[in-house]
């Protein structure tokens, strides 16, 4: 099967996301300048630098009680700051919770009856159960094609790791936690095991 994405594939379904994945999911968290809280997972994120370790995210979609993107992108525009929580196995329920349309001004973070702790270096919430967090600083926007497609980049500032994900000798053990990630359609996936490859030497 070919198709040109301009004409569609003729599918059911559009199977880009599906074919681009796993993803890994960002479950962001903000508050705006009015002192709102905002809590919603983005599955279009991904790590993009290691120094300083930079972050990319896509805001996909618009709110109609929002000028422009979705509250996760209006209030880091406001505030220039926001936390990336990272998502494990047993948050799959939370997380897809937070993804409903709440209104502005409405804190899913409460809603869903979650516990927040404060950032230690912006002013931002950060959820306490979580593997990890990244505390982050917004260093660009940009308007991508489409209608309402917004692209953050920003510098991760603090790390957060919870201890019982820490090995013994020092490693962020993934399978502690099993990262949440996304796939298409209504599909998500988790990570249960691992494999190691060394880079060749020429």
């Amino acid at each position: 099967m070919f198709y040109h994405t301009k004409d569609g594939s003729g599918l059911p379904r559009d199977p880009f996301a599906a074919i681009v994945s796993p993803r890994p999911i960002a479950w962001i968290s903000t508050r705006g300048a009015s002192g709102a809280t905002n809590l919603a997972p983005h599955s279009f994120f991904n790590a993009v630098a290691y120094t300083p370790p930079q972050i990319v995210v896509s805001s996909v979609g618009a709110k109609p009680d929002r000028a422009k993107g979705k509250d996760s992108y209006s209030h880091i525009v406001e505030t220039g700051v926001f936390c990336v929580n990272i998502a494990g196995s047993a948050d799959r329920e939370a997380l897809n919770a937070s993804s409903a349309n709440y209104p502005a001004g409405q804190s899913e973070i409460d809603a869903l009856g979650l516990e927040a702790v404060e950032c230690e270096t912006i002013d931002c919430p950060r959820l306490a159960h979580v593997p990890a967090a990244l505390e982050c600083r917004l260093t660009q926007t940009v308007d991508l094609e489409g209608k309402d497609n917004l692209l953050i980049l920003a510098r991760v500032e603090a790390i957060h790791l919870r201890d019982d994900c820490l090995t013994e000798d020092g490693r962020f053990d993934v399978l502690r936690y099993e990262p949440l990630s996304r796939l298409g359609y209504l599909d998500f996936a988790t990570v249960t095991a691992l494999f190691q490859m060394r880079r060749p030497k020429l």
